[in-house]
């Protein structure tokens, strides 16, 4: 595959749409997973099933949270290693994330079948829906790694430019797991073991997808076994950076127990199911929202690894209003049609007068709550991981799980809700103002490097034809003749002679070759001023001035 098509050059916005678009396809598929587990166990008698499905959420998102830990930490540094043109590096980052997904694949699956039982029970199981929870959670833990190597390593195809082959990754396991969910749980009537095992089977294709092309001739950077050895430093580096998706699914999963826990006390076994409905839905929302934000990443981290840092507020600009669009699409329908939603899942009337004004509630400030997606993902692709931290842990584990357990004193099940809609205003809007403050803002005031290199390039060659110029000692009567002090003549003789080209830019053109020719004494910061607005086509023009001027030969 051709250079170009993965190193995010030409239009900021086509390079994150190409990314987008299958990445958020493939984020939408891959709710299915879990969503059309839950719409077909809800078609089953009652909300038992889907209620107990809905216990396991929590221990899947933490699941998900170490894919993530490593997914989203080291494919951000890929990234920016491709960027400064480091291509062994960023195959080092792949292979180190590589052997923490299946390092931690192996402890979580062990870890959560010893302690399954008291989990469950905390998380808000009751004596009814536990065995459906246990059922599910069994069969899904046997597949752990394989959920860890497809949604994991997906992000690192995605930073090579491959976005159709990452959403092919989720895309395979999808049709999969939908083809494969009424077969085992209604012809085979294994119910909610059978939706277990359908999504393990379809993570286990997307698995065998990834690993054959990240070892294959078509990527840009492959898995080698050489570099799967793990470093310290490295494995440091990607944590750090990965924490940031690891605490939100971990967070998402705090507030998701709290949520369950309280509404089991204040409302029951259906609010609990209602709660169920609503994460489904918030996942469906989140997804494009999340595809477009870790669409952007890739070319954010690339150019901030080239110096490009125009670029870098293009990217921001366009992830920011990408992002809060499609949530303001996703809040009008939760506002409008939240009983049609709910019928997706389970038509019973009870549910729908219960789900109905809590679903008003929770999503009633969807829209900063995007915010926050688009400027954590700023802060990842940049490599902050403390910002990115923050303000995962600000909005979950700060604001909405103290919330959740205060308010339904006073509120009943609302105060669960309410709690969400606080969250998502202040956490939204505290990360997009510091992302504007401590990124977006100081980047305008930075000159591209690439640029600046160009500059001193056409400078330097500007340089050596007024020295070659000025190197015919005792011509008179001739602009060379002033020796090393050509520079400034030709400034005069300008101001002079040609009034008409005389302009701010040749004066700073002219102080630059002054400091080139240590004539002119100037701070770093003056030179840079210089370089930032000088731009090429002055200095290829101010060339061609030069070389038609008299020589006296």
């Amino acid at each position: 595959m051709a250079q170009q098509e993965y190193d995010f050059q030409g239009s900021i916005a086509k390079n994150i749409m190409s990314l987008a678009v299958p990445m958020t396809a493939a984020q939408l598929i891959n709710v299915l997973y879990s969503v059309v587990d839950r719409m077909y166990l809800g078609r089953l008698p009652g909300h038992l099933a889907l209620t107990g499905l809905g216990l396991t959420i929590p221990i899947v998102s933490i699941i998900m949270g170490f894919a993530n830990l490593c997914g989203t930490g080291g494919a951000p540094l890929c990234s920016i290693c491709r960027g400064r043109g480091d291509q062994e590096e960023a195959e080092r980052v792949m292979g180190n994330a590589f052997t923490l997904l299946l390092i931690f694949g192996g402890a979580v699956t062990a870890l959560f079948l010893i302690f399954k039982r008291p989990i469950l029970y905390l998380f808000g199981a009751s004596d009814a829906t536990y065995p459906y929870a246990d059922a599910y959670m069994t069969v899904y833990l046997l597949g752990t790694v394989f959920v860890m190597i497809g949604l994991g390593m997906n992000p690192f195809i995605n930073a090579q430019g491959f976005g159709r082959v990452g959403m092919m990754t989720v895309g395979l396991g999808a049709v999969v797991n939908i083809v494969l969910d009424p077969i085992f749980i209604f012809w085979l009537d294994l119910g909610v073991q059978g939706a277990a095992w359908a999504t393990v089977i379809a993570q286990g294709c997307s698995a065998v997808w990834v690993l054959v092309f990240l070892t294959g001739r078509k990527a840009a950077l492959r898995l080698r076994p050489r570099y799967m050895v793990l470093k310290p430093a490295r494995v440091r580096k990607i944590v750090s950076l990965g924490l940031s998706g690891f605490f939100m699914n971990l967070t998402n999963s705090l507030v998701q127990v709290v949520c369950n826990a309280t509404l089991q006390v204040y409302g029951g076994d259906l609010y609990v199911g209602v709660m169920t409905i609503i994460n489904s839905l918030r996942e469906v929302f989140m997804m494009p929202i999340h595809g477009l934000s870790n669409g952007a990443q890739p070319v954010t981290g690339y150019n901030y690894g080239a110096g490009l840092y125009s670029r870098v507020r293009q990217s921001i600009r366009f992830s920011v209003a990408g992002t809060v669009g499609c949530a303001a699409l996703f809040w009008a329908a939760a506002m409008v049609f939240p009983g049609a939603l709910i019928r997706i899942f389970n038509g019973d009337a009870e549910m729908l007068a219960a789900g109905v004004p809590a679903m008003r509630i929770y999503f009633c400030l969807f829209i900063p709550m995007s915010l926050q997606m688009a400027g954590q993902g700023v802060f990842v692709s940049l490599g902050r991981s403390r910002q990115a931290i923050f303000f995962s842990l600000l909005r979950k584990a700060v604001i909405n799980a103290p919330l959740t357990v205060l308010l339904p004193v006073w509120m009943g099940t609302d105060g669960v809700f309410v709690a969400e809609a606080v969250s998502q205003l202040v956490g939204g809007l505290a990360c997009i103002i510091t992302m504007y403050l401590t990124v977006y803002r100081p980047f305008g005031r930075l000159p591209d490097r690439a640029g600046m290199q160009r500059t001193e390039r056409t400078a330097e060659k500007l340089s050596s034809l007024l020295k070659r110029r000025s190197g015919a000692a005792g011509r008179t009567g001739c602009f060379c003749g002033v020796g090393a002090y050509a520079p400034v003549t030709y400034f005069v003789w300008v101001l002079v002679s040609r009034p008409a080209l005389f302009s701010a830019k040749i004066v700073t053109t002219t102080l630059y070759l002054l400091s080139e020719l240590q004539l002119l004494e100037m701070t770093l910061l003056w030179d840079t001023v210089l370089l930032a607005i000088i731009p090429e086509s002055f200095s290829v023009k101010l060339s061609s001035k030069i070389q038609r001027l008299p020589d006296c030969r």
